[in-house]
């Protein structure tokens, strides 16, 4: 019987290993959005994010006019196709080239409601590329995508030129926002726009959890190195954050190396870029 026992246990055996040598030979699906994230930084909060998945997110394009800009980007056209379009407010550093880019790939500009309530209502663009969210709000404007509007302390004004008295119209911007941006591999990104210090930015990134923080540090307008730096260790304690936000404007003196200094040692990773450096994630 012991015997017996043992030739059914070793056949069993066998073929449990046989089983699995089959299922481990079996080829494997690869994971949706199993690639990398592309970060291109085009200066001050203008950034060109090529997903996992291949869509293609840009934020606050102020190209054209921008000192900082290479080149080759004041061409829009060189971005290549746009999928997704994110506009944190209705300043002209963060809005400017936004318009020709909706109307030049068909694709809506994605900003506070109440801003994009005024570009519809101005006829900067038709209803249909300026739809509507709020902080809080979600939306997935690509297959794969979420977006999440959070809060940004700053403000917001959109300068129009009336083309019927041909001068300068300051017109309500809504509320600023920042952009939680979740791409297809889970991979979650903080465009923080520009801000200045608040203390939910601790519930922000326990809640949302940002694997990459773009952060402003110029100052003056936005948080300073010390402050992004403090922002950085008492309450996002990011795992990898990009300085923007500084030197396009005389005014925004700050640095990624007095951030540095400021942040001192940290878990955080630092990737200073100049404009037209990639990273991938």
């Amino acid at each position: 019987m012991k015997k017996t026992f043992r030739t059914l246990a070793a056949c069993a055996l066998a073929a449990l290993a046989a089983g699995c040598a089959q299922v481990q030979t079996a080829p494997a699906a690869p994971p949706t959005g199993a690639g990398k994230t592309e970060v291109l930084w085009l200066g001050q909060a203008a950034f060109r994010i090529t997903t996992p998945g291949g869509k293609v997110i840009v934020t606050d394009p102020w190209l054209r006019a921008n000192p900082l800009t290479p080149p080759e980007y004041k061409n829009l056209a060189a971005l290549g196709k746009v999928d997704v379009l994110l506009v944190t407010h209705g300043h002209g550093d963060h809005f400017a080239d936004a318009p020709d880019l909706a109307r030049m790939h068909n694709v809506p500009l994605w900003g506070p409601g109440d801003m994009n309530q005024t570009v519809g209502l101005l006829g900067i663009l038709p209803p249909n590329l300026v739809p509507r969210f709020n902080k809080t709000g979600t939306i997935t404007p690509a297959p794969g995508i979420k977006v999440t509007a959070v809060r940004a302390e700053h403000s917001s004004v959109i300068v129009w030129k009336n083309p019927a008295t041909n001068k300068d119209e300051s017109h309500y911007g809504g509320e600023p926002v920042g952009f939680i941006i979740e791409l297809e591999n889970g991979f979650r990104i903080w465009h923080m726009g520009d801000t200045g210090l608040f203390s939910d930015m601790k519930f922000i990134a326990e809640y949302y959890k940002p694997d990459l923080v773009l952060m402003p540090i110029g100052g003056h307008f936005t948080m300073a190195p010390a402050d992004a730096a403090y922002a950085t260790r008492e309450w996002i304690k990011a795992k990898n954050v990009i300085p923007m936000h500084y030197g396009a404007n005389p005014l925004g003196k700050g640095t990624p190396e007095e951030y540095m200094r400021s942040l001192g040692p940290t878990g955080t990773r630092v990737h200073p870029m100049k404009p037209g450096d990639k990273l991938n994630f």
